[in-house]
């Protein structure tokens, strides 16, 4: 998973629960700035603490997993939409 895919994740998590950007942000004591970069890819600048902050916030946790050597459905999936020209 990239930084794109998790702000993805994050940004699904939160719109699931009703949860708005600024919401979140005043809960966190953090800046709805912060949340939009993070969700829209562009958060390489967000520490891991704020995003793990967010995530447990959420009441989900991120795992690190033995990478396979062999791709996900995701993976195949976007592999084909990619070859498709979508």
């Amino acid at each position: 998973m990239d930084l794109n895919e998790l702000g993805k994740n994050i940004a699904n998590l939160r719109n699931h629960q009703k949860i708005s950007q600024q919401g979140l942000a005043d809960a966190l004591n953090i800046s709805r700035a912060t949340i939009s970069a993070l969700e829209n890819g562009n958060g390489s600048n967000v520490g891991i603490k704020t995003i793990l902050h967010i995530i447990d916030y959420l009441g989900f946790e991120l795992t690190i997993l033995e990478k396979s050597p062999f791709p996900t459905f995701d993976e195949l999936k976007r592999a084909e939409a990619d070859s498709d020209g979508r």
